[in-house]
């Protein structure tokens, strides 16, 4: 069911076509923006509603989807004490901008989502690799990614050994 409340008026207001669809979930607004607006959309949820913590950010990989992922964003604001989720949907090497420069604590989740996804955040201050090693090849957590390969290179020249498994 399509939300219309008092938060997502705004939010049209100010964005309009940006916002492309938004609903309820267990009392929890779910918005659904465009990626070119993500960080001017995020600046306004923590400066002008006062979403000030980024609780999480992540993604969901849809492979058989044309715009195979969903960036999730998890805002909260103490001053209402209320919960928002951005979502964006991404196509495969479809950049999105970091939102670390509002928020701090989307510097390590990003990271997290690149080595996982392998979703580039542009003007991250130090996109690399977080969990895996620099050199590690794919991206384990998209859902075409073989886990039983893993990466057979990096555990033979690694580990000297043939497989991890």
């Amino acid at each position: 069911m399509p939300l219309d409340n008092p938060l997502v008026k705004r939010y049209k207001a100010r964005f309009g076509d940006s916002i492309l669809e938004a609903w309820l979930d267990r009392k929890q607004s779910i918005v659904v923006i465009a990626g070119n607006r993500l960080k001017e959309i995020a600046q306004y949820s923590r400066d002008e509603e006062t979403f000030d913590l980024l609780t999480d950010l992540t993604a969901v990989d849809w492979p058989k989807r044309e715009r195979r992922f969903d960036l999730v964003l998890n805002l909260y604001s103490f001053a209402r004490n209320e919960r928002l989720r951005l979502k964006v949907m991404l196509a495969e090497n479809e950049p999105v901008s970091s939102v670390e420069s509002i928020w701090p604590t989307a510097n390590w989740l990003e990271r997290e989502v690149y080595d996982m996804f392998g979703i580039i955040f542009e003007g991250h201050p130090n996109l690399k690799r977080l969990l895996l090693p620099e050199e590690w090849q794919g991206y384990p957590l998209r859902k075409d990614y073989d886990i039983l390969k893993q990466d057979e290179a990096w555990v033979r020249e690694n580990l000297g050994i043939e497989s991890g498994q």
